[in-house]
């Protein structure tokens, strides 16, 4: 015999634990809301991400900038080498081991080849106007260095390729009549700026060396990747700072060195010097001009 109390009972209960259309409603509802929510949540924090990597790199910007001008407000005379070879200087037999020029008035050097990695070219030391170097293109791309050079850069290229880092050229040897066009380029700019011919040209040289006086035009040294100084931030730079010396390249002109090297922080900029050189610089923290005594 069948309990029909018990029965209505069951049926009962198993009504009152059934979700309604009205329910269901509600819970979609509140899980779209907490979507929503989560969603506007990650834009927030994308939004304060962003916000702050443009605050830093304008931050940076601007510290460059007031770093810059301080180097540009520099006179004329304190361009000048003026101080004697630094005794512990290992290089005691280089062309560049004497008192410099100036901007105006620069030395011109006589290429050392059993010496050739040691080279200093700055505003106050240039190559002759009729020197050519060696030229070969390296890693299949439409940028040239020096032969002495070539094989170096490859090297470390294919090393970093391995690392999953593409070291691509940018900019390497330049003749000395495209640096002349570019130096005069720059020089006419700050004219513009209302600048005199010669503080135009000293601050000009702080960011394109006069002719002849660029590294570029010995076909020692590449801009890899870019010019600009986000660089600093990819991983391409961070696998330079940890490698490069390995394979004879240091970073030409540090941040921290302005006073000394008179041009702008250029992250970009990599210069051949040799492994055993590259390292001891590395190590001390000095520049070429320091190395060599002629800061």
């Amino acid at each position: 015999m069948i309990d029909l109390k018990e029965k209505n009972t069951e049926a009962s209960s198993s009504q009152a634990f059934t979700p309604t259309k009205q329910d269901k409603f509600a819970s979609d509802k509140e899980a779209n809301a907490r979507k929503l929510l989560s969603i506007m949540l990650a834009a927030i924090v994308a939004f304060v991400g962003i916000f702050c990597i443009i605050i830093s790199r304008r931050n940076r910007t601007i510290e460059a900038q007031q770093k810059i001008a301080a180097i540009q407000s520099s006179t004329p005379s304190e361009a000048v080498n003026t101080v004697p070879p630094s005794p512990s200087a290992t290089n005691t037999h280089s062309q560049n081991v004497v008192n410099g020029g100036t901007i105006d008035n620069p030395v011109t050097i006589t290429i050392d080849e059993a010496n050739w990695n040691l080279i200093i070219v700055n505003s106050g030391y240039r190559i002759p106007v009729e020197y050519e170097p060696d030229l070969v293109y390296v890693c299949s791309s439409q940028e040239q260095l020096d032969r002495k050079v070539a094989a170096h850069y490859e090297a470390m290229y294919n090393a970093a390729l391995k690392d999953g880092v593409t070291l691509t050229p940018c900019s390497g040897y330049r003749s000395y009549e495209t640096q002349e066009r570019n130096f005069n380029r720059k020089v006419e700019f700050f004219e513009g700026q209302g600048f005199t011919a010669q503080e135009a040209k000293m601050k000009a040289a702080t960011i394109v060396a006069p002719p002849g006086s660029s590294e570029h035009n010995l076909g020692y040294a590449m801009d890899i990747v870019c010019v600009d100084e986000w660089f600093e931030d990819t991983a391409e730079f961070k696998w330079l700072t940890e490698n490069a010396a390995d394979y004879g390249f240091i970073m030409r002109y540090p941040k921290d060195k302005q006073d000394i090297t008179k041009v702008i922080y250029e992250p970009w900029h990599w210069r051949y010097v040799g492994v055993e050189l590259a390292k001891e610089l590395k190590d001390s923290g000095l520049v070429l001009e320091e190395y060599m005594g002629v800061a």
